[in-house]
């Protein structure tokens, strides 16, 4: 790892980040690239290898809880096709990536971002907003469109070279391809921008986490990435199941537990484990329709064709339950998971309200302005 790094590179581990770093390192420039991390974006797990690959000092920044507050107080530039934050997101990892910078010494903060490559955050004037919002707009540099873009004070000085620096355009690969191979790169990663955030399957699956929980963790949108998800809304509050779908997602809802959550298993029969979000203190009509539910989905409990033993246990306490193994049928509020033209119809609702709610603010604040200045008159 690089002891004072010159540049710190944003780096997604898409082609278009690694080039960015690449770039600054023929110039010279000492580069350490961040990987921020979240429930929604970002691979720790693939930085070794990467590092292999791309001969890069590459370490991870963990921006959960960040990405999660932003959610709850909603993005001020909105939503993207889906519940993609995009503007908000670019502006929250480079707050983050300036005080990473300033706390190792570098100088300059660099991205791989190319103008007119994204629709929503890589526009001219939308690259000027994320650049002023985030605070970054004198060390902030993007080294394969910066020919397009005003010199920072890191060109003016002579510590990069701006001649040196690129001017690609647009949502064409063919200039990227060219200088991946005039570096060597063997492996080039394939396009797409990597986050859940984009995708319609996702969403259907955070937007009830942002909507139903009152305050919304990480640990909550990262428990939404686990096997099959249901809600049940009920007068008295909203419940929340976790089914797992296989081996592998049976640890990781038994890990992802916390003080106040039930795990729910068969006690004699293989079959899921189910993490009930603070189950402990459910109902028990309604700890029993969940393991019913949890049954349903074991096919040798299903085979019984009679009432099966669960358990479902928090910290050392707990219950045993015999249910028959059944999924509801017929009413709306029990236990399901929002169809994707639901959320979409809610996200666009909420984001109307917020534009009208600044609309109205917008004019009524001229209206004081106008009177205050009739006064003075």
């Amino acid at each position: 790892m690089t002891d004072t790094p010159d540049a710190i590179v944003l780096f997604s581990g898409g082609l278009d980040s690694i080039l960015a770093a690449r770039l600054l390192q023929s110039q010279g420039l000492a580069v350490r690239c961040l990987h921020c991390t979240s429930p929604f974006f970002g691979d720790a797990a693939a930085v070794a290898n990467w590092q292999e690959l791309y001969g890069l000092d590459i370490c991870s920044l963990d921006v959960s809880e960040d990405f999660a507050a932003l959610l709850r107080r909603r993005p001020v530039y909105g939503f993207g096709k889906v519940m993609n934050p995009c503007v908000d997101c670019k502006i929250l990892l480079l707050r983050r990536a300036r005080l990473y910078m300033q706390a190792v010494g570098g100088r300059v903060l660099a991205t791989g971002e190319v103008l007119g490559q994204r629709p929503m955050s890589q526009r001219r004037d939308t690259l000027h907003v994320i650049m002023r919002d985030a605070g970054v707009s004198d060390v902030l540099l993007r080294p394969l469109c910066a020919q397009h873009l005003p010199p920072i004070p890191a060109e003016v000085e002579g510590l990069v070279d701006r001649s040196r620096l690129l001017g690609i355009s647009g949502r064409g690969r063919s200039e990227q391809l060219a200088l991946a191979a005039q570096y060597g790169l063997k492996t080039i990663p394939t396009p797409g921008g990597g986050c859940r955030l984009t995708e319609r399957e996702n969403a259907r699956r955070y937007w009830p986490v942002l909507t139903r929980r009152a305050q919304p963790e990480a640990a909550d949108f990262a428990l939404a990435n686990l096997g099959r998800q249901f809600w049940r809304s009920a007068p008295q509050g909203e419940y929340w199941l976790s089914v797992g779908r296989n081996s592998a997602d049976n640890q990781r809802l038994a890990a992802a537990a916390r003080p106040g959550d039930a795990l729910i298993t068969l006690t004699n029969l293989p079959g899921p484990l189910a993490l009930a979000r603070d189950g402990a203190t459910w109902p028990p009509p309604v700890l029993e329709e969940a393991a019913a539910l949890t049954a349903s989905y074991a096919p040798k409990a299903v085979a019984v064709a009679a009432p099966v033993m669960l358990r479902a246990r928090w910290r050392d306490d707990g219950r045993e339950l015999a249910v028959m193994p059944r999924r509801p049928q017929g009413h709306a509020d029990l236990w399901r998971e929002p169809a994707w033209e639901e959320v979409r119809s809610e996200i666009r609702a909420e984001m109307r309200a917020a534009l009208q709610a600044r609309e109205t603010g917008a004019r009524s604040a001229q209206r004081c302005v106008k009177a205050d200045c009739g006064r003075r008159l």
